[in-house]
């Protein structure tokens, strides 16, 4: 089977490859089928019009198959010759289709012919001189049949191409779509990176500017706290027992500059540390609930972070304050829309983040997610 060269189901095949192709057990088994029923056709009126005897019907059933099998599958094997020939040649168009017609032309002549022979050699006895209305006629019929099985075939092999040319687009149209999401949460996290560097940098550098000696102490603890996060901030993927460690040492580092203004506190479940979590989510969320929830007040606050499993197979992380709630200007900004966006990218509707306020002030910054494991 093949194509016009412009199809982009057009695809070269060997000769060996068209021609088994064609004589395989599916298309001998469909040939036997034909032929039996042929037979079928011809002796049941003949037994019934000279009223033949169940065991002498029984005796000839084999006769008149083995004379079919031997027209049908010389067609066969003329057709198969002809996928041959035109995957060597590769003959388009009007060609094509003449080559394919007198190769069952051929094969319904040389069946034919073959079954006469037989049947003489089976007798033992010679030739017997050629009736043309019988010898046309018999090969009229096997070319038709012949002619209808290969468009049968024809169209076989063309939705079998259609459907797997279907399967590679869509594998193709997959392997798009995962690159396609690489890109874009590799996009999202070189966005949140300079967002979180800078905003604690930044801190720093204020830190400097009121107590240099505690600023240099600060610095030493941030050197520290980087080298530990910038590898997990480039990678894919990430847990939320080493998301809890940053954020941890993040909090220790504020401390420094806030002094009593902060506190803090992390639960977690312990079966829960290797569930995967996007790297650099939860810090953000934490440094979003600082900036504009706890440092706009005189006495600061605390940040409650809470990891727990809920119902099957949901993991629930909760960042919660209690300082200026949403009368700031939390709720908007780069770091929590990217990482809505990340978390629609990498878990669909299966994941979300939401904001409400906490009684009797603060807001609660809430991730659902399904618990994977890590590198899933």
């Amino acid at each position: 089977m093949s194509f016009p060269a412009s199809s982009p189901l057009a695809t070269p095949i060997s000769p060996v490859a068209a021609f088994r192709g064609v004589v395989n057990l599916p298309t001998s088994l469909a040939v036997f089928a034909i032929c039996f029923v042929h037979t079928l056709s011809r002796m049941l009126p003949t037994s019934a019009s000279e009223e033949m005897p169940l065991w002498e019907w029984l005796l000839m059933l084999p006769l008149y198959l083995r004379q079919s099998l031997l027209a049908g599958f010389t067609v066969l094997l003329a057709i198969a010759l002809s996928e041959a020939l035109l995957a060597r040649w590769r003959l388009r168009g009007a060609p094509r289709l003449l080559l394919r017609g007198l190769a069952v032309a051929f094969g319904a002549l040389a069946g034919t012919w073959v079954r006469r022979l037989v049947y003489s050699w089976g007798r033992g006895e010679p030739m017997p001189e050629l009736v043309v209305s019988w010898f046309v006629a018999a090969s009229g019929l096997w070319f038709a049949l012949g002619c209808i099985s290969y468009a049968v075939l024809l169209l076989q092999q063309r939705e079998r191409a259609t459907r797997a040319e279907l399967q590679r687009v869509q594998r193709d149209h997959e392997q798009l779509q995962a690159q396609q999401l690489e890109a874009q949460v590799s996009a999202l996290n070189a966005q949140i990176e300079p967002h979180f560097l800078f905003n604690t940098l930044a801190n720093v550098k204020r830190l400097f500017e009121t107590s240099p000696e505690r600023g240099r102490d600060m610095l030493r603890s941030l050197i520290a706290y980087l080298r530990a996060a910038l590898p997990s901030m480039r990678s894919p993927d990430s847990t939320l027992g080493q998301e809890l460690d940053l954020v941890s040492n993040y909090l220790t580092i504020l401390q420094m500059r806030m002094g009593e203004r902060l506190s803090f506190g992390i639960a977690s479940d312990a079966e829960l540390q290797q569930a995967r979590l996007p790297p650099m989510v939860l810090p953000t969320l934490v440094e979003n609930a600082i900036k504009h929830g706890l440092a706009p007040l005189p006495e600061g606050g605390r940040i409650e972070i809470q990891a727990r499993r809920e119902g099957a197979g949901a993991l629930v992380v909760e960042v919660r304050d209690n300082g200026q709630g949403f009368s700031g200007s939390g709720g908007s900004g780069v770091g929590l829309a990217n990482t809505r966006a990340r978390l629609s990218a990498l878990f669909g509707d299966a994941a979300a983040l939401e904001l409400e306020a906490a009684q009797p002030r603060g807001v609660v910054a809430r991730l659902r997610m399904p618990i994977l494991g890590a590198g899933t």
